[in-house]
């Protein structure tokens, strides 16, 4: 039996269309993968099963839960479904959470309200979930606020929020994008687990095929608002029938054209070769959290000794368990921290405790794409603004024409138009607010990008199209790249080295291919084992089978 059918739903917003005919299905105890371009129209078909559309939306077609019609339902009526009979897991953890609230107030919240559990009892409820999904009271108190975790850690609490009732449909848009690979296996597995357990349908919307094709009885592809190829999971992606499924299939394998030049020690803009930035003996502490009343709490450890140096126009991956320090340490490294100890240097020049004026340099060649695209940026301004913010780095500001114009040039080279100028963040989908973010670091044409998971909101099309674009950075400027990724294959494409860190510490260190070919340590053995593969997905999906 289904517990959704959505029969030729058509959308616009503004009198865009942004939907044309879309058909899908999911029954109780499946999961259907909604896969498709940035854009294509997956989080919208999504935000219209929970009813969440813009005012401006005009909607026709049809949307049946359990019987009950969607679209005509009341509000009252759908603020009973939310939650309840309908989770959801949003794409963009750290704006889907209240920064007031605690974790274990927000999980609690929803148990509460729709069970008229007590306080304690949604709070042991509450317990139950955060350690289901890897936050375990010991090492995570329920107390603490979302700011305090990790990215990853708050989508583990998202996914708690949106399981803690065990509804009917759980739509999941990008669960694991902000996780590791090892906790990705992990919570791919509870949610199959939940399936299997509850019979509970599941519309898992990821531009990741490995992981649909591991997840997924069958498969939806999207396209421009349009179902352009669907059926059962393995077989779709092995007959490949429509030329776009074909696209998606070679485009989730792809390494760039321009491979990084190993042994190019490029130089800088003064001509000076050899390190670029050095890291120094860097550690940062943390409070802990009083355990009682004269107890003065013990300093948490993030990132504890670390060091290493990145010559100039070369890449090293860092990469690791969620949690593990890497945030930290780019925060350090970009001087939006301070380390308990150690020192920074950048291009010679010691930047650590440096005032932000003394900085002002530094910054016009440091460069960052944060993790989390929407939270960057200021909601208020258009894209010209936002793309255009760091150009008062230069010596010479630009005037308003020559300004336009490289903004201009920064969209074309993310894949984006000029005409999106005078747009809004909102207005564009997580993956294309991605490339805002890494349009905006590049337009100074810094020597150095710290890149924290710079593509993994990013749709297999788009991410072949920017790494390709940072290979063409790299052999033509000379810009060296820090990524901090969870994604092997973005490390083992892109980079000349891979530092893998564990708790705080970097634990084994080498070449890409080295590490992640024969890893020798317990920490980086399991993510090269956790990694998806689509072609392995696709031969055990195969294989179930029959």
């Amino acid at each position: 039996m289904n517990v959704l059918e959505i029969e030729d739903l058509s959308l616009d917003i503004g009198g865009t269309p942004i939907l044309k005919g879309v058909d899908l299905s999911v029954a109780a105890g499946e999961v259907l993968g909604l896969v498709g371009e940035s854009g294509s129209g997956k989080s919208i078909t999504a935000l219209s099963v929970m009813k969440l559309l813009p005012d401006d939306a005009s909607v026709s077609g049809r949307i049946s839960f359990g019987g009950i019609d969607i679209l005509g339902a009341t509000e009252e009526r759908m603020c009973a479904l939310r939650g309840d009979d309908i989770g959801m897991v949003f794409q963009e953890p750290m704006t889907a959470l209240n920064p007031l609230k605690t974790i274990g107030e927000q999980v609690a919240e929803g148990i509460r309200w729709h069970t008229g559990a007590n306080r304690a009892d949604a709070g042991a409820a509450a317990r139950r979930m955060l350690d289901r999904v890897g936050l375990p009271a010991t090492k995570f108190p329920p107390e603490r606020y979302p700011h305090e975790l990790s990215g990853g850690q708050r989508q583990r609490v998202v996914i708690a929020i949106a399981c803690a009732l065990k509804p009917k449909l759980l739509i999941a848009d990008e669960p694991t994008t902000a996780l590791d690979v090892v906790l990705q296996a992990q919570i791919l597995q509870l949610l199959r687990d939940l399936v299997d357990e509850n019979r509970m349908g599941l519309m898992l919307i990821s531009h990741d095929l490995a992981v649909v094709t591991e997840m997924a009885d069958r498969i939806t592809i999207l396209r421009g608002g349009e179902v352009v190829d669907a059926g059962e999971t393995a077989e779709t992606l092995s007959a490949q029938r429509h030329p776009y499924t074909r696209q998606l299939a070679l485009a989730s394998m792809h390494v760039p054209a321009r491979q990084p030049a190993l042994a190019r020690q490029a130089a800088d803009a003064d001509g000076r070769a050899g390190a670029l930035l050095a890291v120094e003996n860097v550690s940062r502490d943390y409070p802990g959290r009083r355990s009682g009343l004269f107890r003065k709490p013990a300093p948490v450890r993030a990132v504890d000794d670390v060091s290493f140096t990145l010559d100039a126009g070369r890449s090293i991956a860092l990469v690791g368990r969620s949690g593990c320090g890497k945030s930290t340490l780019a925060r350090i490294i970009l001087a939006l921290d301070e380390p308990t100890s150690g020192t920074i240097a950048f291009r010679g020049e010691t930047i650590t405790g440096r005032d932000q004026a003394a900085l002002r340099t530094a910054r016009r060649d440091l460069q960052v794409v944060f993790q989390d695209p929407y939270g960057s940026f200021n909601p208020r301004r258009t894209v010209e603004w936002l793309v255009g913010e760091p150009l008062h780095l230069l010596e010479k500001r630009p005037a308003s024409a020559e300004r336009r114009e490289l903004v201009a040039q920064a969209l074309h080279e993310v894949g984006l138009k000029p005409a999106d100028m005078q747009r809004y963040p909102h207005e564009f989908s997580g993956g294309q607010r991605q490339r805002l973010s890494i349009a905006r670091a590049i337009i100074t044409r810094p020597k150095l990008v710290v890149a924290d998971e710079p593509v993994s909101a990013l749709d297999v099309s788009i991410r072949a199209q920017i790494l390709d674009l940072f290979a063409d950075l790299n052999q033509r400027l000379g810009v060296a790249y820090l990524f901090i990724t969870h994604d092997l294959t973005v490390a083992r494409a892109i980079t000349d080295e891979v530092m893998v860190m564990d708790e705080g510490r970097i634990v084994e260190t080498g070449s890409t291919a080295d590490v992640l070919s024969d890893p020798q340590t317990a920490a980086a053995r399991a993510l090269v084992e956790a990694a998806p593969d689509l072609h392995r997905a696709i031969a055990h999906r195969m294989r179930e089978q029959g």
